[in-house]
């Protein structure tokens, strides 16, 4: 949950304006009652009935006095608004909390309250305030859902005041807003190994061991608490004391995704477009990588990546994992298609890095863009592409042929490469291809093992 703003309205205090933002606020109800007011006085000026005149003052100062005393009120009240949760991802629903506080010593009369919200989030809630006593308060709320990510202010707080007989209305506005983060759909993927973990925690675990092997450890001399295991006995002998092991560093598995966000790579647009698909993607293994410890990072066809990233990623399987998948979150809510027409700004980043695993989304390519896509996989200790068929989602699901030519070229180019490569048709589960990537990887495997051994 994040804690809103808190304020009171503005109001516009100068007489020069004021008659003027009295009258703006006369409600339907109000300028009748005011233009037959007026009829009636000059009816009665012509006909010279001093009883019709006196309705038609009486008519015309009513809406008049209630303009001015609407205005000239003093209400203290103070409004905040929170969010839960304040990140939510896209199709989710948010709660919207907001309280309303008098802290004059005088009763409110009726009040209306409003919250400006973009339309993408649903219509603008109104609420209508009873009489909120000294020191007393109010607590409303609304849910808001988008299917689009982005990041969507809320606010500013409006309070709408009117008098007792509805002829005018005012509208006052706090200064504060907040903003709701609506990030891409993330979807569990199912734990499969691929070539390129061998390094880190978890389950591709290796210790950095000698330079040569075990026989020639570099010993240090024993500290008090050491463990007795960790003795080097043949050091020991050698230098007359007792020495140890010295401690084991472990060397964390490194993953890099790569969403390729080239406009002219993606057709369609909306929640169930191929670009929103490959957005979604990328963020699922973003976080399941978290999950599992590796150094995370995110790196688009531009060569840019998360801001306040390091070198060599988010570390994962820490106390700053959640934090790291925010960050990571936020810039895929307001990642966009890039005017670029290649794909080298971001092979030149990937050239000067070291092994690790490399996940990439990829849109439509051509010969020379598949042929440096292929050229990544040098890099890398493992491979994993997922295409997004142009002509497989320009149809319906049903109506998904086998990929085209073209893409059975790519296809094929890119998997002589080393790459394991996926076609991704529309409306698939990426945790059925995350599946169906580590099958075709094993057997892969198989084939140039039983290649080898013929």
């Amino acid at each position: 949950m994040s804690g809103g703003g808190t304020g009171q309205p503005e109001t516009e205090r100068d007489d020069k304006g004021g008659v003027r933002t009295a009258l703006a606020g006369l409600t339907t109800r109000g300028r009748s009652f005011l233009a037959a007011g007026v009829a009636a006085a000059i009816c009665a000026y012509v006909l010279g009935q001093s009883d019709l005149l006196r309705v038609g003052l009486l008519l015309a100062a009513l809406p008049l006095i209630c303009a001015t005393v609407l205005y000239r009120t003093r209400y203290r009240v103070a409004g905040s608004r929170r969010l839960s949760p304040s990140r939510v991802p896209a199709a989710g629903e948010a709660r919207v909390h907001l309280r309303m506080d008098n802290v004059s010593r005088l009763p409110t009369g009726l009040l209306m309250l409003q919250d400006r919200v973009p339309y993408v989030l649903g219509p603008r809630p109104r609420f209508v305030l009873d009489r909120v006593e000294p020191g007393g308060r109010r607590e409303v709320s609304y849910r808001v859902r988008s299917d689009l990510r982005g990041r969507y202010p809320l606010g500013p707080l409006q309070l709408r005041l009117t008098d007792p007989f509805g002829m005018c209305e005012l509208t006052r506005s706090f200064s504060t807003h907040d903003t709701l983060t609506v990030i891409p759909r993330v979807e569990a993927l199912p734990p499969v190994r691929f070539s390129g973990e061998a390094k880190g925690y978890g389950d591709g675990r290796q210790r950095s061991l000698a330079l040569a092997g075990e026989d020639d450890v570099i010993p240090r001399g024993y500290r008090y608490g050491d463990d007795l295991r960790r003795v080097h006995w043949r050091s020991t002998a050698r230098y007359g004391e007792l020495m140890v092991r010295r401690e084991e560093q472990p060397q964390r598995s490194r993953c890099t995704v790569l969403l390729d966000t080239r406009g002219i790579a993606f057709a369609g647009a909306g929640p169930d477009s191929a670009f929103e698909w490959a957005v979604s993607g990328t963020a699922s293994v973003l976080v399941h990588m978290l999950e599992r410890g590796f150094s995370v990072r995110l790196l688009t066809d531009t060569g840019s990546s998360v801001p306040g990233e390091g070198a060599d990623g988010f570390a994962g399987a820490s106390q700053e994992t959640a934090d790291s998948a925010g960050l990571m979150m936020d810039t895929l809510a307001v990642i966009d298609h890039s005017d670029g027409a290649g794909l080298s700004r971001a092979y030149d980043v990937l050239r000067g890095g070291t092994e690790g695993l490399l996940v990439a989304f990829l849109g439509e390519l051509d010969e020379e863009q598949a042929a440096m896509v292929a050229k990544m996989r040098r890099r890398s200790g493992g491979a994993v592409a997922f295409l997004l068929d142009p002509d497989a989602w320009a149809r319906e699901p049903a109506d998904v042929p086998a990929p085209g030519n073209g893409q059975a070229d790519r296809l094929r180019q890119l998997r002589e490469a080393g790459w394991t490569t996926v076609s991704v048709p529309r409306g698939a589960s990426l945790g059925e291809l995350w599946r169906q990537a580590d099958h075709e990887r094993t057997g892969a495997a198989a084939l140039s093992g039983g290649e080898a051994r013929s």
